[in-house]
């Protein structure tokens, strides 16, 4: 965590919300007191930013998952009777 003093923080305020888009917090000092904390909004906590692939081996999706209803699709949009 860093701190930074407020001239520094409205100076490089586009940088240190860079920072704290990457998961980083910087306190903000005046005269040396800290006065705020700018923090990440819904930061992940670390080694939990993965999502790719993070329901593998829980369920399988079918070879014929894109053509799965397509009959019933068909008869609907074709005008026939809805269920």
């Amino acid at each position: 965590m860093d701190t930074v003093n407020i001239h520094e923080a409205k100076t490089h305020l586009s940088r240190l919300l860079a920072r704290a888009a990457k998961g980083e917090t910087v306190v903000i000092a005046k005269a040396g007191q800290p006065i705020a904390k700018l923090t990440p909004i819904d930061a992940p906590s670390a080694g939990k930013t993965r999502r790719l692939g993070f329901l593998e081996g829980v369920f399988q999706i079918p070879d014929d998952f894109d053509t799965m209803g397509s009959d019933a699709i068909a008869e609907i949009f074709e005008g026939g009777e809805s269920p």
